[in-house]
């Protein structure tokens, strides 16, 4: 079963990362807010794809971009097929430590998207 994790990311503003193992990469996106609060319409960032590394890392980041720190990791599946490589809407489960549920991410712009857990 495919991994996700939450990183809280201290740069340039206080965020959180959402990252979903999508093969040998993680698709990302930026969360204005911690996504634990269910029916919240949370602002997204999509941002490119990261390393899996990321999965289990706590740290610097290179660059001088901050730190991270694990806010949630976990294992997901897709409620939808194939949603995990649109560029429109994804829809999964959420297993983890702290979230659980079906997640959505719909894009309502060229870069900006709305994350919800219900």
């Amino acid at each position: 079963m495919p991994r996700f994790v939450i990183l809280q990311h201290d740069h340039p503003e206080l965020h959180w990362d959402l990252m979903l193992q999508a093969g040998d990469v993680l698709r990302t996106w930026r969360l204005a807010q911690a996504p634990g609060n269910p029916g919240a319409n949370i602002v997204a960032t999509a941002i490119g794809d990261h390393r899996l590394m990321y999965l289990d890392y706590e740290g610097p980041v290179s660059g001088g971009r901050g730190r991270v720190v694990g806010w949630d990791k976990g294992t997901y599946w897709e409620e939808i097929p194939e949603t995990i490589r649109s560029d429109q809407r994804v829809v999964v489960g959420l297993a983890g430590e702290r979230v659980h549920g079906k997640a959505v991410l719909e894009r309502i712009s060229e870069d900006q998207w709305i994350f919800q857990l219900t």
